[in-house]
């Protein structure tokens, strides 16, 4: 039973179809897809698509996904929908430069977005309705513009430094970032998308939109030809899991960065989590010592699935019991990690389940806010900058090479009881998304939380040193995390955010929506 004395939302409740995700256009448009006879692969496509419009400094056509679904009684598939580096750019050569990490607003930070390829493929062998039906909501609102919602606006205001050229034109009003309210079109980006829905793949990866993020990418010096994007692919793959209390958690393999969240949950199980306040001091600390080690841990080892060789030692329970004995519960270590690799805070987070039981888990995204604030001269398609998840560090597994894929932060995620898929989730906030993977699976099993509590929960996160403690936590704990030897603050912007849907026994859906985003849950 929820607790009304907790400041919350109240889950959302239907039995025929399920969306959530950050932005009401994008539910709806979900919502609308099933009530057309869509399954929830096809509601996930179109409302991630329309999102590009609704929040563009999160996410768009110009870059990745990764995705998680399941239906009746077969397992969790997934398929990873990265690009790579393109063929002639190597670490070397950057070194050779001076650099010591990849430029993030540079050309060599742009992978080959390879979410469209994902989109068309998963719309032919999953979806039912057609990537032209998919793809027309989204037409609609590029062409006619959509308001900027509040979060939307404020993200918008904070990251538009970072645009450069044709990339202003296309993402501020007359050289000033939209206020709330204001209306954005992208007409060209409807144009790019009618290509797509006329001729699939074709119609980003070849001919006249290639040619035009190829000649912007080498105008300022980059390595990209039209092969690296008409080879673009994505990859059907396996995912790992990892048990904690009387759940599962189903993760997407590397590149993607799921075994994170998974050896930090195997380093909690070695603590009596449900015994601690779930808002208190020692729970914060103990996650924030755990979040660092596994963190460290994934720098070492994690990167293009073909590169990662020490996998099954990360997630090894002797590893995370070995980890758990460096734990102090009186003091805080030094920051752990020696992050390599950019990381960034800005990603869109979509589930849908449809009324035959099908769930789906999609997270979308060009990396930093903005991307690379690269945008192509003719089309405007914003390009990300995922490259700078690449380390030039020589012999790392993450070392950038042509053709690879860079180590990602973006995370789906899935929760299987007794073997059955009964919540799709996903969390955003980039180097913060395990540990809230995390931390919504101990809510859930630590605490019996229901997935819109276990979201609305303040959260704490130790980033790169800084201690990040949401205001919802006391100034008592803030106190005692310092007395600890934490360097605590407390962040301007909402620690991430988190979408879900329970898929109940009694076949009611259950959706939880984060409030530190415009988005909500809404079903039929």
């Amino acid at each position: 039973m929820r607790d009304f004395h907790f400041p919350g939302r109240s889950p959302v409740l239907a039995t025929n179809g399920m969306c959530a995700t950050s932005h009401p256009l994008g539910a709806k448009t979900a919502i609308d897809i099933l009530e057309r006879g869509g399954n929830a692969m096809d509601a996930a496509i179109a409302g991630a698509l329309i999102l590009g419009i609704c929040e563009p400094q999160m996410t768009g056509i110009g870059g990745d996904c990764f995705v998680l679904w399941h239906h009746g009684d077969g397992d969790v598939q997934a398929l990873n929908g990265s690009g790579r580096a393109p063929a002639a750019l190597d670490a070397a050569q950057l070194r050779a430069e001076g650099e010591t990490v990849v430029p993030i607003q540079s050309p060599h930070a742009v992978t080959i977005p390879g979410a469209i390829d994902a989109f068309c493929h998963l719309s032919e062998t999953v979806g039912k309705i057609g990537l032209d039906a998919l793809l027309a909501p989204t037409i609609t609102a590029a062409e006619n513009g959509i308001p900027v919602a509040p979060r939307a606006a404020f993200d918008w205001h904070n990251d538009a430094w970072v645009l450069q050229g044709k990339a202003r034109d296309v993402y501020l009003l007359n050289g000033q970032v939209p206020q709330v309210g204001q209306m954005f079109r992208a007409p060209q980006q409807a144009e790019v998308l009618r290509r797509v829905a006329a001729a699939g793949r074709d119609g980003f990866y070849a001919g006249e939109v290639a040619e035009d993020m190829v000649r912007t990418l080498n105008a300022l010096g980059g390595h990209h030809t039209m092969t690296d994007f008409a080879e673009t692919s994505c990859t059907p793959t396996t995912p790992i899991a990892g048990a904690y209390k009387d759940i599962e958690i189903v993760e997407h393999p590397p590149n993607g960065h799921g075994a994170t969240a998974l050896l930090m949950l195997n380093i909690l199980a070695q603590f009596d989590i449900a015994s601690m306040d779930p808002v208190g001091t020692q729970r914060a600390h103990i996650e924030a010592e755990a979040a660092k080690l596994a963190y460290d841990t994934r720098n070492r080892f994690l990167g293009d699935a073909d590169y990662t060789t020490r996998l099954d030692h990360m997630l090894s329970m002797d590893t995370a019991k070995a980890l758990a004995g460096l734990i102090d519960p009186r003091k805080a270590m030094p920051d752990a990690t020696s992050i390599s690799e950019n990381i960034h805070k800005d990603t869109i987070y979509i589930t849908t389940v449809d009324r035959d039981g099908m769930s789906v888990s999609l997270i979308y995204s060009i990396f930093n806010g903005f991307g690379s604030g690269i945008a192509s001269e003719k089309f405007g398609i914003l390009l990300q900058n995922r490259g700078s998840g690449f380390t030039l560090e020589e012999g790392h597994p993450n070392e950038l090479k042509g053709g690879k894929r860079p180590m990602h932060t973006i995370i789906p995620g899935m929760v299987r009881r007794n073997g059955k898929v009964v919540m799709p989730f996903g969390v955003m906030g980039g180097a913060y998304q395990p540990n809230g993977h995390a931390r919504l699976a101990s809510n859930i099993a630590d605490f019996g939380l229901d997935p819109q509590a276990a979201i609305d929960l303040p959260r704490a996160f130790s980033d790169r040193g800084d201690m990040k403690v949401e205001k919802g936590y006391s100034d008592k704990v803030r106190q005692e995390l310092s007395d600890l030897g934490h360097a605590v603050s407390v962040p301007e912007t909402p620690i991430g955010g988190a979408q879900a849907i329970l898929i109940r026994d009694d076949g009611v859906l259950e959706g939880g929506s984060d409030p530190r985003k415009d988005g909500c849950a809404l079903g039929y």
